[in-house]
């Protein structure tokens, strides 16, 4: 738990220091400063159901390596859990649940293996989701679920991912 918190942390800290750095000088601190309108897209910011500050609550998901995950040998057997996994991935995403996702570049010491970004608003709406994934029921994956408060316009980067990767469905 406490590398998830030491996740969480970091990424908290990015967000402060792009946010709120700059708008009154003091890392963390709210700003004091009068926000100007130019640009601003209320229309837009309401369909992303946006707050003031262009923000709004997700759930983080981390996925880790789970205590059956060495247990599964057979190479048929666990590619059929995966092609679950990410079937169950299309399906979060095309009820507008799953906003971002991705595997972890290498192997780290933490066992971290991927992300979910979900748009619910409860960890039990997020854990219902997760038990439609073989691999997370199977134990391939255990999971660490955390609420996090990020830009409500990250969903708006699914329609040019699928312009520039030649795989999708």
């Amino acid at each position: 738990m406490k590398n998830s918190h030491t996740l969480l942390v970091s990424l908290s800290l990015i967000f402060c220091v792009v946010f709120t750095k700059g708008q009154n000088g003091k890392l963390g601190e709210p700003s004091k400063t009068t926000f100007t309108t130019s640009g601003y897209n209320q229309k837009l910011a309401d369909s992303l159901n946006a707050d003031e500050r262009g923000m709004k609550n997700y759930m983080l998901i981390i996925l880790k390596t789970g205590p059956k995950d060495a247990e599964i040998t057979n190479k048929t057997q666990r590619a059929e859990l995966f092609k679950g996994h990410f079937s169950n991935m299309t399906e979060m995403e095309k009820s507008g649940k799953l906003k971002l996702a991705g595997p972890f570049a290498t192997k780290n010491t933490l066992g971290y293996r991927g992300i979910f970004l979900l748009d619910v608003k409860t960890e039990a709406e997020a854990r219902a989701l997760l038990q439609n994934d073989p691999t997370v029921k199977i134990g391939i994956f255990q999971v660490e679920i955390l609420p996090w408060y990020g830009s409500a316009a990250i969903p708006m980067h699914l329609k040019y991912h699928k312009q520039i990767s030649k795989e999708n469905p």
